[in-house]
């Protein structure tokens, strides 16, 4: 969902075989937020919010969003890498960085990666984890109205988000993300098996966030981050669901 009137004009970045399109507002320290399997192509009320506190940058992954597919990247790591690239040709030397459920596995694969370029990390649900007994859900196989129903706790949100009919243009957009993020995340499914060896590369100071309730990608997800990665914490945001805008980092972790 956009911010109405508040949006930042996207920019587009040339990056490997095409471009990416990046959106951009704020002052401050400079605090990149990877997005989720969904959210692409939008500006959010929060990162309007964290804009009035910070740089924000906000990338659309390749193939999701207005980004190109950019088809020689082909795994997360291999994203990582693609958002190292894209902060030298930013001239972003040291950031800090979110991500959300997907973008969270992106965002730990990079601080792991690349530990010198991230100061500090924070992870909301993030995926990218096999954690026996806590599955996350199979977005392959479930509906559309599942799908909306699981990203909401409060469920008149999701009945008003049911109640309207997707456009055309929302509806093929939600397809070709949904074809991305298959590419990234389906074989095998949502998780590396070789992440949690690189995790303890990360230096970053990191806050793990979880939501009170989760139906995509489970609170042990969140909590097998945050003893992987030493010394870090591992908070609970309650009365919020998967997606809920009450889940935003406004506080910063500390050591």
């Amino acid at each position: 969902m956009n911010v109405p009137g508040t949006g930042p004009q996207p920019t587009r970045v040339a990056m490997g075989s095409g471009e990416v399109n990046l959106f951009r507002r704020g002052s401050g320290r400079p605090v990149v937020v990877l997005h989720a399997a969904g959210g692409a192509g939008a500006w959010n009320p929060y990162l309007h919010r964290l804009s009035e506190h910070f740089d924000v940058l906000a990338p659309d992954h390749p193939g999701f969003g207005r980004s190109d597919e950019l088809p020689e990247i082909e795994t997360v790591p291999q994203l990582a890498q693609h958002y190292v690239r894209l902060l030298d040709a930013l001239g972003l030397e040291r950031i800090d960085l979110v991500g959300a459920s997907f973008g969270g596995w992106i965002a730990a694969e990079l601080a792991a990666a690349a530990p010198d370029r991230v100061e500090r990390l924070v992870l909301m649900a993030p995926a990218g984890l096999s954690v026996p007994g806590a599955e996350p859900a199979d977005l392959f196989t479930m509906s559309p109205e599942q799908i909306v129903r699981a990203l909401f706790l409060d469920r008149a949100i999701a009945d008003a988000a049911l109640a309207a009919p997707p456009s055309e243009e929302v509806a093929r957009q939600a397809a070709r993300d949904g074809a991305a993020f298959a590419r990234f995340a389906r074989h095998p499914f949502l998780h590396d098996p070789g992440l949690p060896a690189r995790l303890p590369s990360i230096t970053a100071r990191t806050l793990v966030l979880a939501a009170e309730a989760d139906e995509i990608i489970p609170r042990p997800h969140s909590e097998a981050y945050a003893a992987a990665i030493d010394a870090r914490r591992c908070a609970s945001c309650p009365a919020a669901g998967t997606r809920s805008t009450r889940s935003s980092p406004t506080r910063w972790p500390t050591r």
